[in-house]
């Protein structure tokens, strides 16, 4: 072991490194070796990373609702705009038949027009009792339904274009149930950059509580079929003040910030749409 005098400059200063204790470098390799050999390396990295469990499971069995096996198709329709009245009354009265009728395992949650957004849009969200297989069971009876099938065809006059999604609820949000009125909606959409959803969810598991105040939270969601990581955030609002009054609020509770401060940067995109109830929603 001898002393190693070295000199390195950094801006116009000098700092000598002097004697190297050879023997500490070598007890450290020995450490190092040693949890390696041994497997256990845990410990090690986590000096010097942040440690994140692999995700084990897919996000629909992860995030959202098992007991309930609860799958939602939310609707866009982008209707003429000469034809909205008579879209909204056709569609009232077909969604009003289907929703009572227990012959189909289908229930309307809500129907909108777009206030703000999206001019001449229609939203309608959709409930099937028993997931997948409730769906294949009410579109089969559908397609046999002749009543059914003429609406679609007076319906496709009216309209520019339509797309939907089928969508999960997450664990932490309460089911979106009727409520009375008279409420404004957001629909707040996010589109998420591929592989967080988990961490999403994660943070907003903890944060919706922040958000429960004055009922405002009615529904969360997120796609599994149609654009996929995008997620749907529903809220009621009695006006537009009430839901700045609310909005606002949120910020004076402690975590609120570090939840935006750590959701942001998972958006890829976002929207808002301020929607109004049809006469036939369910969720006024």
């Amino acid at each position: 072991n001898f002393p190693l005098h070295l000199h390195t400059t950094c801006n116009t200063y000098q700092y000598p490194i002097k004697h190297i204790n050879y023997n500490n470098i070598a007890v450290f390799l020995s450490l190092c070796r040693w949890f390696s050999e041994n497997g256990d390396i845990g410990w090690f990295r986590s000096l010097f990373v942040r440690k994140v469990d692999a995700r084990k499971d897919a996000h629909s069995n992860l995030l959202s609702k098992r007991e309930t096996s609860n799958l939602y198709n939310i609707q866009f329709h982008n209707v003429k705009p000469e034809c909205l009245e008579a879209y909204n009354s056709l569609e009232a009265e077909v969604q009003n038949k289907l929703h009572h009728d227990e012959d189909y395992p289908c229930e309307v949650v809500g129907s909108w027009n777009t206030w703000y957004g999206e001019q001449d849009q229609v939203v309608h969200l959709w409930r099937y009792r028993g997931g997948y297989p409730a769906l294949t069971e009410c579109l089969q009876k559908l397609n046999k339904n002749k009543e059914y099938l003429e609406f679609r065809k007076e319906r496709a006059k009216m309209l520019i274009s339509r797309r939907n999604q089928l969508l999960l609820e997450f664990s932490f949000w309460n089911e979106p149930l009727p409520r009375q009125g008279p409420n404004i909606y957001e629909l707040r959409t996010y589109h998420l950059k591929p592989g967080t959803m988990i961490e999403w969810g994660n943070h907003w598991a903890r944060a919706i509580k922040y958000r429960q105040e004055n009922n405002e939270a009615v529904g969360g969601f997120f796609s599994q079929i149609g654009d996929l990581y995008v997620v749907h955030h529903l809220w009621a609002y009695e006006n537009l003040l009430s839901r700045e009054e609310t909005r606002n609020s949120a910020w004076q509770k402690e975590g609120w910030d570090a939840t935006v401060h750590y959701t942001v940067p998972l958006i890829r995109t976002m929207e808002s749409r301020i929607m109004i109830p049809t006469s036939s929603s369910p969720l006024q």
